[in-house]
């Protein structure tokens, strides 16, 4: 094939990759919320409480331990599953049970949940159990102002109080 020609298609394609390219970075037009719409974000990573109590072990069973397992106390490492329940204006809207992660099932349960609701004022109920029980024992109840567009935030953060609302 000629040098000319050989250049000649080249153009084409490149010129058709760009056109290709200048299409998709325009359309389809994403909207990542509709119109008049804000969003709550359930977004939490927290260890749930151990499953069981920890025991004492008594005289006779430290001594069948080796030396260097010689724990006073035994301590199962399961946690319980962490339970988040978010009411909006008197509704249920999220009702979610995050298994503890890991082999073991020892480490922090986590929890994502996107929910667009109707911009304006609301009343929101979020109660978090992380117990074996499931008793909910940590709760925050508001009324927030959602503008259009905005993102409201529930996390979980002990040395903050607890539930957290940003």
């Amino acid at each position: 094939m000629n040098a000319p020609l050989r250049y000649g298609l080249q153009a084409v394609l490149y010129a058709a990759f760009a056109a290709t390219l200048g299409y998709f970075s325009t359309s389809p037009a994403f909207e990542p919320l509709p119109a008049g719409h804000a969003l709550i974000r359930l977004s939490l990573n927290h260890a749930g409480q151990r499953k069981a109590a920890c025991r004492v072990r008594s005289a006779e069973e430290l001594a069948k331990l080796a030396p260097n397992m010689r724990a006073a106390e035994d301590c199962p490492r399961e946690r319980a599953a962490v339970r988040v329940k978010v009411d909006l204006d008197g509704r249920s809207v999220a009702d979610i049970t995050a298994p503890p992660a890991g082999l073991s099932r020892d480490g922090a349960s986590v929890a994502y949940r996107r929910i667009p609701v109707q911009a304006g004022t609301h009343r929101i109920r979020v109660a978090l159990a992380d117990d074996a029980a499931g008793t909910f024992d940590r709760l925050r109840e508001e009324e927030v102002r959602l503008e259009p567009g905005r993102v409201l935030v529930i996390d979980f953060e002990p040395g903050k109080g607890g539930i957290v609302l940003r």
